[in-house]
């Protein structure tokens, strides 16, 4: 079947759009987890500190609780909320948000005052100057090793890591290193213990998930070219985390990139057991299911792609795909899969 839902590419840029609020599926933090009632010191764990974090620049060792963390990634706000801190700067990525808190994380602000909103453009090293940092952090990012040099004149920095793409960083990975920096590893690896856990009742409840071929694209290039999400990508991981194989051609066509753009010419590379496409409105979906090299496809054919498109909170959810987000993913993506998989256009 053909799953008309409604997303976009990523940077990572989807498309600037607003989306409705999905009904939080993640309980929020307990009282004593929120920042603004017992503060973070009180969560910090017996020996956290200090503590030196590797990155793609070098180390950077912090030997006490930061106080004003300014984030130059796109995605960190949603592990530090988890966590019960609330950072002074986030960073624009899109959709214009308060804060960039997007609706799954707004109950973990606990009436904390929103963070200043860094511009989704070129770093403005005046403007993160004047939040008065101690540390500056870019997990999800491609910060540049001259960025690095000059963010690091005005505090600490650490940076994305070096064993992944830029912006291709796992949420685990986002979420253990934030727990790190805010003195609570443990409780850091708890939460991603728990999203893995739905991730792996997943595969158990959905076996035909379990080796099944997939992946999620984007329509970014068209007419000439659409955007594969390969194996480092947050969305790609999504699939692989639910059981789904992304394959080989399509891993050694991405590299170490997190997607790939491809000629329309090779849609054939995406006539797998299932894909998703991010687009930006359901009329931009369709006018692409109806080109020529487009019905060629099996994937076409019986059903099995799934059209998200920007005023769909999922959309928004597989974009992030953070400790938060996720748990609105793996409640919801699922059962579109399933629809789909079954190879029956009919079917909705």
């Amino acid at each position: 079947m053909v799953l008309l839902v409604t997303a976009a590419c990523g940077a990572p840029s989807p498309a600037n759009q607003e989306v409705a609020a999905p009904e939080a599926a993640v309980e929020a933090p307990a009282e004593d987890a929120v920042a603004e009632e017992t503060g973070p010191a009180a969560l910090v764990e017996d020996g956290a500190y200090p503590v030196t974090i590797a990155h793609k620049y070098g180390e950077t060792t912090i030997s006490e609780l930061p106080e004003r963390i300014v984030l130059v990634g796109l995605t960190e706000q949603d592990a530090l909320l988890a966590l019960g801190v609330v950072p002074v700067a986030t960073r624009e990525w899109y959709g214009e948000k308060p804060g960039a808190i997007f609706p799954w994380a707004e109950s973990y602000l606990g009436g904390a005052e929103l963070p200043v909103v860094l511009s989704s453009a070129e770093l403005n090293f005046e403007q993160i100057a004047g939040l008065n940092p101690d540390l500056i952090v870019g997990l999800y990012s491609g910060i540049t090793q001259d960025e690095y040099d000059t963010l690091s004149q005005i505090a600490p920095v650490v940076a994305q890591p070096a064993a992944y793409a830029d912006w291709g960083i796992p949420w685990q990975e986002i979420t253990l290193v934030i727990g790190q920096i805010v003195g609570q590893p443990q409780r850091a690896a708890n939460l991603v213990a728990e999203v893995e856990g739905k991730f792996a009742a997943a595969q158990q409840h959905y076996p035909q998930f379990v080796g099944a071929s997939g992946v999620v694209n984007s329509p970014w290039g068209y007419p000439d070219n659409y955007y594969i999400y390969g194996p480092q990508d947050v969305r790609g991981r999504i699939m692989t985390n639910l059981g789904f194989v992304i394959p080989a051609e399509i891993g050694e066509l991405v590299g170490d990139a997190f997607g790939a753009s491809v000629s329309r010419e090779r849609l054939d590379l995406v006539d797998l057991d299932v894909i998703i496409w991010l687009f930006n409105t359901a009329e931009e979906g369709a006018a692409y299911r109806a080109e020529p090299v487009y019905q060629q496809l099996n994937v076409y054919a019986e059903g099995r792609d799934i059209l998200l498109t920007a005023d769909q909170p999922l959309y928004d959810a597989m974009n992030f795909g953070t400790v938060l987000s996720l748990d609105y993913v793996v409640t919801e993506l699922p059962q579109l899969l399933v629809t789909a998989l079954d190879g029956d256009p009919a079917t909705q």
